[in-house]
């Protein structure tokens, strides 16, 4: 184990936390997808499994390179990263791949599809830490602090709304409490949830009234269904039963019936999965890992030098725990119906590989703070010292550590 945390460096706890949800990423990917390796696989079932081997392994390998390079890199490099998004996000809504009528996905050299929004995600949470912690001096103001974060917050969720409406709601809401972390004014915040509040009421209304076509159709059955208690909707049922037969313990381990049945059950619908095979049990597991995960990112926060850092962090955690629980939301009919994945869970190459760059930053950070509190740390004092004496020492580590 020493051996292995000699190239592994940051909190181990998350490194463990990062490795066991790669690993429920193996077994529950391989039982959902029997029924689309016979559709589109001929009955091939290890297809999906080697090709999420490949995902899986593929996410870890930029966990490590990731958390190896300094963070301090990364403030420069997120501007960059930023700007290169925006095109992107463009010539996704103008070229991209449509499927489900919405164009999320642009075709890469070799027949690789790569969903854009999942990267401008991530360069905004970063460019966001930056700027945020850029502007401390003035972060009280509304014009000089505030305004000009609002630009590339508003201007990636127009990009991406007219295709990933639950995308977009997240990337807003995930802003919106790194600025609350960063000190933004709680007037200001309240101004902007406000507009966002009569923006969605506005975009649910015009919905409601358009034709039933397109993603506007689709946006508009999801309202209704969600809202109406007499309302069919087939995903979230199917769902609710996979979680309601799941019992405490599971059916077991390939012993789904609702993977046979549901839209997408090894992505968008993998949590119910879960519980249905492994009970509601290991569903707890599950969401105690993004708990724990949220909690050893606060502590680092607490821990970080200067504020980059702490935003960096914040950033990265907000962004992969508002997932998760968007996603069980919706898997246990607390929410609407998405396409949100589970983060190192679901089925996919592009999630797999930004949300193990957001781990390796977190990582990152993490090694470079343990680096800095050792090269800190008292030397060992000598057994003939008083205990009060040695409990001063602690105190002392204690006010450098924090």
């Amino acid at each position: 184990m020493k051996t292995v945390f000699t190239y592994l460096k940051g909190d181990r706890v998350i490194w463990v936390i990062t490795i066991m949800l790669c690993l429920v990423s193996i077994l529950v990917v391989y039982s959902s997808t029997g029924t689309l390796a016979y559709k589109q696989a001929g009955g091939n079932t290890f297809y999906y499994l080697s090709k999420q081997l490949l995902f899986v392994g593929i996410s870890l390998l930029t966990v490590f390179i990731t958390h190896r390079i300094n963070y301090k890199a990364l403030y420069t490099l997120s501007k960059y990263l930023y700007y290169a998004s925006i095109p992107l996000l463009i010539y996704t809504l103008v070229r991209g791949v449509s499927i489900n009528e919405a164009a999320r996905w642009i075709t890469l050299p070799g027949g690789f599809s790569f969903q854009t929004s999942d990267l401008a995600k991530l360069a905004l949470m970063m460019y966001l830490a930056t700027q945020i912690s850029l502007k401390q001096p003035d972060i009280k103001d509304f014009k000089k602090g505030f305004v000009p974060l609002l630009i590339p917050i508003g201007l990636t969720c127009m990009l991406i709304l007219p295709a990933n409406f639950s995308t977009a709601a997240l990337i807003f809401v995930s802003s919106m409490v790194l600025l609350y972390i960063g000190r933004v004014r709680i007037k200001h915040l309240s101004l902007l949830a406000g507009v966002g509040v009569v923006g969605i009421g506005i975009f649910i209304l015009v919905a409601l009234n358009m034709p039933d076509s397109g993603r506007v159709g689709t946006w508009k059955r999801r309202i209704e269904n969600f809202v109406s208690k007499d309302g069919e909707n087939f995903q979230a049922d199917q769902a609710k039963i996979a979680v309601a037969t799941g019992g405490m313990f599971g059916k077991g381990p390939g012993q789904s019936v609702q993977r046979n049945i549901l839209p997408h059950p090894y992505s968008d619908f993998i949590f119910a999965i879960i519980i249905e095979e492994y009970g509601l049990i290991t569903g707890i597991f599950i969401m105690s890992l993004y708990l724990i995960l949220l909690f050893r990112s606060v502590a680092l926060i607490k821990k970080c030098p200067t504020t980059f850092p702490a935003f960096l962090v914040a950033g990265m955690v907000i962004l992969i725990v508002l997932q998760a629980f968007a996603h069980i939301g919706v898997n246990t009919g607390v929410f609407p119906v998405t396409g949100q994945t589970l983060p190192m869970i679901s089925m996919g190459g592009t999630s797999m590989i930004i949300n193990g760059i957001q781990i390796g930053i977190i990582l990152s950070v993490s090694k470079e703070i343990l680096k800095q509190s050792s090269a800190n740390a008292p030397s060992v004092q000598t057994t003939n010292e008083t205990d009060n004496e040695v409990e001063d020492e602690g105190n002392v580590t204690d006010k450098i550590i924090d």
